[in-house]
């Protein structure tokens, strides 16, 4: 009988060759015919993963060992998988309908790429009563490799994570079954596949060009992401087959992962991410005071620039404070007063804070190990989540987008200006770190948006508080001999099964570099222009800069003389307080040792910036900020903002007051107004006395750019009250 139903078998797939497919429907397997079997004793990342997708196809699922406990060993470092058998073998001996077609599959790192109608077809035209994944690679007895039967083409080897087939025949050959549980569902197969009687008999064989099932593991050069009228497959370019299921087995996880963003429609270029908007935990239909509660972790492990403004951004951050606690470790000393002084003006609008400081001396992984356990101690906590210090969150929205993804562990994709790093990793190398997936720069530079299942995050993530309860209810999860806590902790969460992802669906914001960063001065920020420009330009640089080319905003209170918005108030501020706090005025006499010559003709009470180690950061300001007004306003000029002297000066009633007049020794000055007439000093101003101009009301952030030499013989209007601090390059001299 078997070999007249094989025959028929083969007939009718000759005859459906021959004849349109119209009149060979009648010889395919009905779709209804067909159902998936799989083990799961939990439901894990992965296997939610996996009903997707079944869903996608509409396959009909069958979940055996469901709340069992495993006791099928870790095969993935060692022989095991018996438990799967037993349940198999328990759950055949139930079906009745002979006619009915089981595909028994791992279901924690599988994905389906098509959809039964397929698989059905591939089956049938293989041929076969029951047909098995294959394998370039034999697992776990190698000295069995010369008792497999050769192929034509394609890999010789079975593979025990994936077989379709007929009830009865894989009834008959799981029915010898005995072993214990964590003895090995691979070896048990594949001695029957080799043994060519019982092979006959439940008439097997091996998908061996992978045209039903792809394992990755010793496949992995031979797999490509295949884009095709908004389809993902995965294509084996070595046999040129488009496989049905997707297999992550051994070591590839993180390749199924991989596989996983795209597969089956997860992402495609004409649709984008279809899954992003699928699962959400939407905040908009609850009072805030129901908001779920989350403690904040924030992290100062070295010196590191614009802590201020840190703690700025944290204010803003657009979530009820009183449904936030802060746990914030400080390991730096340098920065307690801004630590302090955020506790003291605010720490009392957040439920609770916790503050440990440089004096407990704790290394990288213990304050975070101790935060993690603030949450999953505290029975409100419902997510926690890490901030280190060098993110800058602009997103004010960035812990609702993150809550609302309703993931288990999820980052916002923040990168380095100018840069292609990021704070997540694509892909990991094969000794655990970090390597570059194919997708990484198109999703760093936001061509692929979306939400990605990745091997590594850090700097800013979120975590359900459920997990650190249950499956990391480890203390020590940062915790390694030989991996950063970063690295440590994201081990230890790939280890449990559980996915982290990142998002770029919409901007979040950057990372700060610490590299190079000075602790010598008193406001350390000053000096980032190289290191950090966007977010010095951000700090120090006028807001209403950008609209002097758009919007004119130039004004010309004096013939060649241009007047406009430069620096922030902050920025004034911190110059004048560095050099009050430098303290080494001049004495405003024309013996000046600072200069070459060492003969001032027109002294001012001053503090050069070379003094402070400051001439190359201002040279870089005057190059990028004040050089595009020049060449606008002095067309034909272009200026390489060379300077010999660049200085703050103080004007006091009883010091200095006023300047004689006297031409700058300059192609053109610049002079920055770095307080505010009325509120800090009374009088002071410049008159150009060809012009018989003044300009006698300085706004506080605004320059005067006029031509030096010549032309703009000026002077230094009396400082009537008060002090007053004025920045004056003389630019190309």
């Amino acid at each position: 009988m078997r070999l007249s139903a094989s025959l028929l078998l083969f007939s009718g797939v000759f005859i459906c060759s021959l004849f349109p497919v119209n009149n060979c429907d009648e010889q395919r397997i009905p779709e209804d015919k067909l159902l998936v079997v799989t083990v799961a004793t939990k439901e894990t990342d992965g296997f939610t993963r996996f009903m997707k997708s079944a869903k996608h196809f509409n396959y009909s699922v069958k979940v055996l060992g469901r709340g069992e406990k495993w006791q099928g060993g870790d095969y993935m470092s060692a022989p095991g998988g018996g438990q799967k058998v037993r349940l198999l073998k328990a759950a055949l001996d139930k079906m009745k309908d002979e006619d009915r077609i089981i595909l028994f599959i791992d279901s924690y790192d599988v994905v389906f790429a098509s959809g039964p109608k397929e698989l059905l077809k591939k089956f049938q035209q293989a041929g076969h009563k029951v047909v098995f994944s294959s394998e370039s690679l034999i697992w776990p007895d190698r000295h069995l490799q010369d008792k497999h039967p050769h192929v034509k083409e394609g890999n010789r080897f079975l593979g025990s994570g994936g077989f379709i087939g007929y009830v009865p025949n894989i009834r008959e050959m799981v029915s010898d079954w005995t072993g214990e549980d964590d003895e090995s569902d691979q070896l048990f197969f594949t001695k029957i596949y080799i043994d060519p009687a019982k092979r006959k008999s439940i008439n097997i064989t091996i998908d061996s060009k992978c045209r039903l099932f792809q394992n990755l593991n010793g496949a992995l050069d031979e797999v490509v992401l295949k884009f095709e009228d908004g389809r993902v497959r995965a294509r084996n370019v070595l046999y040129d087959t488009l496989s049905v299921v997707i297999h992550g087995n051994g070591p590839t996880k993180l390749q199924i992962n991989y596989l996983g963003n795209y597969i089956p429609n997860t992402w495609t270029f004409e649709t984008g991410c279809t899954v992003c908007h699928e699962d959400l935990r939407s905040l908009t239909a609850i009072k805030e005071s129901e908001y779920p509660l989350v403690v904040i972790g924030i992290f100062i492990q070295q010196p590191t620039p614009f802590v201020t403004v840190f703690f700025e951004r944290l204010l803003k951050l657009q979530y009820p404070k009183n449904r936030l606690k802060l746990f914030i470790y400080n390991k730096e000393a340098h920065h307690e007063r801004q630590v302090s002084s955020f506790l003291q003006d605010h720490g009392n609008l957040y439920q609770d804070v916790k503050f440990i400081g440089p004096e407990e001396e704790m290394d990288g992984a213990a304050p975070r190990n101790l935060g993690f356990d603030m949450c999953r101690k505290d029975e409100d906590c419902d997510y926690f989540f890490s901030l280190d210090i060098e993110v800058v969150l602009k997103n004010e929205n960035t812990l609702k987008i993150l809550i609302e993804q309703n993931l288990p562990v999820i980052a916002p994709m923040i990168t380095r200006a100018g840069r292609l790093w990021s704070n997540f990793w694509g892909a990991l190398s094969a000794d655990g770190y970090y390597a570059r997936s194919e997708d990484y720069v198109d999703i760093v530079q936001g061509r692929r948006e979306g939400v990605w299942n990745i091997p590594y995050v850090s700097s800013v993530y979120l975590v359900k508080a459920s997990l650190l309860r249950s499956e990391l209810s480890d203390f020590e999860l940062f915790n390694s001999n030989n991996l950063d806590p970063d690295m440590a902790f994201c081990h230890n969460v790939r280890s449990k099964g559980i996915f982290m992802y990142v998002t770029n669906m919409q901007s979040f914001g950057r990372i700060l570099s610490t590299e190079n960063y000075q602790t010598n001065h008193l406001h350390n920020d000053l000096w980032q222009i190289f290191e950090n420009p966007v977010d010095w330009e951000e700090r120090y640089i006028h807001e209403n800069y950008t609209r002097i080319m758009k919007d004119k905003l130039i004004e010309t209170p004096c013939p060649d003389v241009y007047w406009f918005p430069i620096f922030t108030d902050v920025a004034c501020n911190h110059l004048v307080e560095e050099m009050e706090n430098f303290g080494q005025w001049s004495g405003g006499g024309n013996k000046d040792t600072r200069i070459q010559g060492g003969y001032e003709n027109v002294p001012t009470i001053d503090i050069h910036m070379n003094q402070v180690n400051y001439e190359k950061e201002w040279q870089k300001f005057l190059l990028e900020y004040i050089a595009p007004v020049t060449e606008k306003m002095f067309p034909g000029y272009y200026t390489r903002a060379q300077f010999d002297l660049a200085f703050v000066v103080r004007y006091k009633p009883d010091e200095q007051p006023a300047l004689r007049p006297h031409h700058d020794a300059s192609t053109f000055t610049i002079n920055i107004a770095l307080n505010q007439v009325g509120l800090d000093f009374q009088g002071g101003g410049c008159r150009f006395l060809r012009y018989d101009c003044s300009i006698t009301s300085p706004r506080k952030g605004w320059a005067l750019m006029h031509p030096g030499r010549l032309t703009h013989y000026h002077e230094g209007l009396r400082v009537t009250e008060g002090v007053r601090y004025i920045a004056v390059s003389f630019v190309d001299p």
